[in-house]
């Protein structure tokens, strides 16, 4: 079965993420047999997004949001390290500034929206402020419950102007995420990552999980849906979204631009270039031969 119609939540959906396995793995026993298809759909992400550039009429904003630990870096560095970085890029949504915060919530987001040609990948997104926003009670109900819609005109707005939207949410469980944690603690390269924070918003992880599923349900659109991806297993999380990511691109209709040169004159210019330095060639040649 198609990953992008398996894991789609579906416009006016009810979601209730206990319900569903992070643990799932289709028919896939491990990394290293999943692997090949990986690398092929990464392969094809390359090659699709070379035409996305080139066509120059499009774009792809790809959305990632997910309960610390759950990988979104690794999504990042596994499956887009390959692409052309002239037309792909990376915006991590962190604490607004004191001039994003002077501004509507949306503002920050719509700066970062790629252009024709490009890729942007959010890491954490505009949705953290209908969630982390909530959770902590940064604003009353009544603020917060009504940025749903205005994030939906958002997103339709640009994908009126063709931008591709791919929204995905790493779903893992509360064991693996512990687990990660560890991996963390006892290896002094991830050291780094570790803050207080995680474990002051692992406490919340009830609320974040209603604040996601009320996200999830109300923001699901044919333009920008939402994909819960099953994220325990890094590597299946890999596959699943690099599949999606690649059938999109495929389904945009990507091609080459025409060529408004004549090619034939070109390819004479070409030949006559070819023949000058070849003659430079030969004479610097000649010259060094001299006695």
């Amino acid at each position: 079965m198609s990953y992008n119609k398996k894991f789609m939540v579906k416009p006016g959906e009810k979601i209730h993420l206990d319900k569903i396995d992070p643990a799932y793995t289709d028919q896939h026993e491990s990394h290293e047999k999943a692997l090949p298809k990986i690398q092929e759909h990464v392969a094809r992400m390359d090659k699709l997004q070379y035409l996305l550039y080139a066509d120059g009429d499009q774009s792809l904003l790809v959305v990632l949001q997910a309960l610390d630990a759950a990988g979104k870096d690794g999504v990042i560095r596994h499956l887009f390290s390959g692409m052309n970085p002239q037309g792909t890029s990376v915006f991590g949504f962190k604490q607004p500034s004191k001039e994003e915060a002077a501004h509507d919530f949306l503002w920050r987001a719509h700066q970062r929206t790629p252009g024709k040609g490009e890729i942007v990948i959010f890491n954490r997104s505009h949705y953290e402020d209908v969630l982390v926003v909530r959770v902590h009670k940064l604003a009353k109900k009544s603020v917060w419950s009504k940025r749903y819609d205005l994030i939906n005109d958002f997103e339709k707005m640009l994908s009126s102007n063709g931008t591709r939207i791919l929204k995905f949410f790493l779903h893992i469980s509360p064991e693996e995420q512990l687990e990660r944690f560890k991996q963390r603690l006892d290896d002094p390269a991830r050291n780094w990552k570790i803050t207080d924070a995680d474990y002051s918003e692992r406490e919340l992880w009830p609320k974040y999980i209603a604040a996601y599923e009320d996200a999830l349900e109300q923001t699901s659109t044919q333009h920008a849906p939402w994909y819960i991806i099953p994220a325990n297993h890094k590597w299946f999380r890999n596959l699943a979204i690099s599949e999606i990511i690649a059938d999109t691109l495929d389904e945009m209709g990507l091609k080459l631009p025409p060529t408004h040169v004549d090619m034939e004159a070109i390819r004479n210019k070409y030949h006559i270039a070819e023949q000058k330095q070849a003659g430079k060639g030969n004479g610097q040649l000649d010259k060094n031969s001299k006695p």
